[in-house]
């Protein structure tokens, strides 16, 4: 049998017979499986066609493998809290991961930690990258959607956090879905939100293009690969096909649901959505423990691969070469990821390479000027730094306090944003 052009890679949250599969979206035949746990939503990311991630489901870490070595866990990053979406660019030279309200992004080839972006005051809920890799995005249970230049993001002092690109606050519940299409920085992005709306956006100016009104919540959302279509999954089982070239163009619309734009099948909320490269093909992810392969033109379902579990995650993706390759291996090693960030030395603990040199004065040498004046200098500058350390706790002492603070506000405003936002969905 030839090797299929695409794989389908699919999660459910039970995790009982693997935690990922990997199968052909013609045939519906299993190819690989994953074991080990289960994947959150949002929680599966390919790391440069040579390795599977996947964020485990109420765990404080991500599994990895190899994508050929299918029966053995590479390793576990250990995160401090669970991990609740996932993300790598196409290159795969970094990784992020989105930790409570936070954004840890990781450099691949060193495992360094490079950033901590705590822009959002709710729990991350999905992360992706532009397909240049330049930009991310990143959506929370704050309503909000952040655009971070990747560049800007490396280069930002650790004394003061990068600030997002563009902050998009039109979404008035929390969101549920962020995909970008092809262009890179000139990309457009969509969102979805339980505000039963999906909003289209320009990268480059940060611009709202479209908003769309449902009658139904929004649970996910993706493109076609030409961008005529958006393909939205309902809380109702639905599947929802707009169309981006619709005349006369309007910047607010509410849904018509006719019945040649609606595929219908599932029978709970459909969490994922992912289509061929071709855009043939829609494959679908429910909470109904099924993963549905429809054809896009006819609007009927192909083949039903039956899960034992909500499905958290369902994406076709190109097959890697060296995946239905038992023999083949990595071209390049992933190195153990770091929890913290490298000290101003550059060296933490035992993980430093430096050497240090202790430079003594030889005997029978006689000091010269600058050698005393430089004794000098350092005699007054701790004087002066005895003076400054009473200062110095007394700052680390407020610091403390106003963390304290900070937090227990956080944690405030987040049980009032729960109870408001049960409040409207429960209405």
């Amino acid at each position: 049998m030839a090797a299929p052009l695409e794989l389908v890679l699919s999660t459910d949250a039970a995790g009982q017979v693997a935690n990922c599969s990997a199968w052909d979206p013609q045939t519906g035949a299993a190819l690989l499986t994953y074991r080990g746990g289960n994947s959150s939503p949002r929680g599966l990311a390919l790391l440069g066609g040579q390795y599977l991630l996947g964020g485990q489901l109420g765990k404080n870490y991500i599994n990895v493998w190899e994508l050929q070595r299918k029966d053995q866990l590479q390793q576990k990053i250990v995160c401090p809290a669970p991990v609740t979406c996932l993300a790598a660019p196409a290159g795969g030279l970094y990784v992020a991961a989105g930790i409570a309200e936070s954004i840890y992004l990781w450099e691949v080839c060193t495992g360094h930690l490079q950033a901590i972006l705590s822009s959002h005051y709710q729990d991350v809920t999905c992360l992706t990258f532009t397909d240049d890799g330049s930009h991310f995005l990143s959506g929370a249970k704050d309503s909000l959607t952040l655009v971070w230049n990747l560049f800007s993001v490396l280069q930002a002092e650790g004394s003061r956090g990068p600030e997002p690109r563009h902050m998009w606050t039109q979404h008035s519940l929390p969101i549920t879905d962020v995909q970008c299409g092809s262009g890179g920085p000139q990309s457009r992005a969509v969102t979805s939100s339980l505000d039963q709306t999906v909003k289209l956006w320009d990268v480059a100016s940060g611009e709202l293009l479209l908003s769309v009104l449902f009658d139904v919540r929004i649970m996910s959302v993706t493109f076609d690969p030409a961008e005529y279509h958006l393909f939205c999954g309902g809380s109702d089982g639905s599947i929802f096909q707009v169309d981006l070239c619709e005349w006369p163009v309007q910047r607010d619309k509410t849904f018509s649901a006719e019945q040649e734009k609606v595929f219908r099948g599932h029978r709970d909320q459909v969490t994922c959505l992912s289509v061929s490269l071709d855009g043939s093909m829609l494959v679908s992810g429910s909470h109904d423990e099924t993963v549905c392969v429809w054809d896009i033109h006819s609007k009927q379902c192909l083949r039903t691969v039956n899960h034992r579990g909500p499905v958290t995650n369902a994406v076709i993706i190109p097959a890697p070469g060296n995946m239905l390759r038992a023999d083949s291996k990595p071209s390049f090693p992933l190195p153990r990821f770091s929890k913290h960030f490298q000290s101003a030395e550059g060296c933490e603990g035992s993980e430093s390479d430096g050497v240090i040199l202790r430079l003594g004065k030889q005997q029978g040498s006689e000091e010269t000027y600058l050698q005393r004046a430089e004794q000098l200098h350092l005699l007054l500058g701790e004087t002066e730094g005895k003076n400054l350390s009473g200062i110095v706790e007394q700052l680390r002492s407020r610091t403390s306090e106003l963390e304290d603070e900070l937090n227990m506000v956080r944690k405030i405003n987040k049980d009032l944003f729960d109870f408001s936002a049960n409040i409207i969905t429960k209405t």
